[in-house]
């Protein structure tokens, strides 16, 4: 473990297509989704502790959160949980957290990680990202990380590599936006395509100096906020300029516009969890292909995944590869074929 290792949490985002379980008052990231006892945040956290000590976290997420975040991470440095007035995608979230990393230490490397997605070889992913840290210690290099692909995925975008060597360091060609699904198969067959997992690694200067580059407007707003880092006038800055800054991703604004991108690639057993049919894919299953979450009794269902909140008890009979999810008074049941329409279907 090296200290001069940071780590910054992305957990703004809200997982609508996980309803009812997830939901804006209480997304997926700060839930059990699998039943395995922790948290997506708590998983992400455990995962990278082998690479950076706690001390060296820090929390992206709404101010709505903040006291979540604060009950499931009470070891995280208080001051380390940056609260963001609003959400403004991923380029303004990773510039303010990196602008505060570099000021307590300059040097820093930096991984920058979602808080919702599975691993499952954890192991397997440490060795990669200890290998991306090298890379960028001392370097202009900024390492993304793909997950190898294990299956014609439509719903990730992608990164096309120069090569096809697994764990290494290679450079990147460019980004893919999310194929369809003939185009998905393409890109397996190639096999220098990789899944984006969002997982980038870099020095804090490098991102900061990128981001002057190539997201001017974005480092503009972050020179009228860096005055007041770390005081109590910092609350106050942010409410007045952070919603000033272009609603844009780091892909958009730095990775698809750099020549020093570079990635390493790996298969870890990792998912985003983004739709019920993932988070099946990722739960013990009975005999029948149920997995079920919670007090439930299932009689002559096959293929189901049911997810049911602690108090709660409920008893099925005769589904067939269907989602089942109470909470807080709100019960889904549909189809697992349909669980892409959720988002949609949940708009009340």
């Amino acid at each position: 473990m090296a200290s001069n290792n940071h780590i910054v949490i992305m957990a703004g985002g809200i997982g609508s297509r996980l309803w009812p379980v997830s939901t804006p008052q209480c997304p997926k990231q700060f839930i059990d989704i699998t039943g395995s006892g922790r948290s997506l945040i708590q998983m992400t956290v455990d995962r990278f502790l082998p690479v950076a000590p706690i001390e060296n976290f820090w929390v992206v997420t709404g101010a709505i959160y903040v006291s979540k975040v604060r009950e499931q991470l009470p070891q995280i440095p208080e001051s380390h949980i940056l609260a963001e007035p609003e959400g403004r995608n991923t380029a303004p979230c990773i510039a303010y957290a990196c602008r505060k990393v570099a000021k307590k230490a300059p040097s820093a490397n930096v991984v920058v990680t979602p808080s919702d997605a599975l691993v499952i070889d954890t192991e397997k992913f440490t060795s990669v990202i200890e290998k991306a840290l090298e890379a960028v210690e001392g370097s202009s290099k900024i390492v993304t990380i793909g997950i190898t692909p294990t299956r014609p995925e439509t719903g990730y975008g992608y990164i096309c590599a120069e090569s096809l060597k697994q764990e290494e360091v290679v450079k990147v060609s460019e980004f893919r936006e999310k194929p369809d699904l003939e185009t998905a198969k393409k890109y397996l067959a190639a096999g220098n395509f990789f899944w984006n997992a969002g997982i980038f690694v870099w020095n804090v200067a490098t991102i900061n100096e990128q981001l002057q580059r190539y997201a001017p407007q974005i480092t503009g707003v972050m020179d009228k906020i860096e005055p007041f880092l770390f005081t109590d006038k910092e609350e106050a800055a942010l409410k007045e300029h952070f919603r000033e800054c272009e609603k844009i991703s780091i892909d958009y604004a730095v990775m698809e516009k750099s020549p020093d991108i570079y990635v390493i690639a790996c298969e870890p057993q990792w998912s985003d969890l983004g739709t019920w049919v993932a988070v099946k894919e990722h739960t013990k299953a009975d005999a029948d292909g149920n997995c079920v979450v919670g007090d439930a009794r299932l009689f002559d269902c096959k293929g189901c995944i049911v997810h049911v909140p602690g108090g709660s008890q409920i008893v099925l009979q005769g589904l067939r590869d269907s989602i089942v999810a109470l909470k807080d008074g709100r019960l889904l049941v549909c189809q697992l074929s349909q669980d892409q329409a959720i988002k949609d279907m949940s708009k009340f």
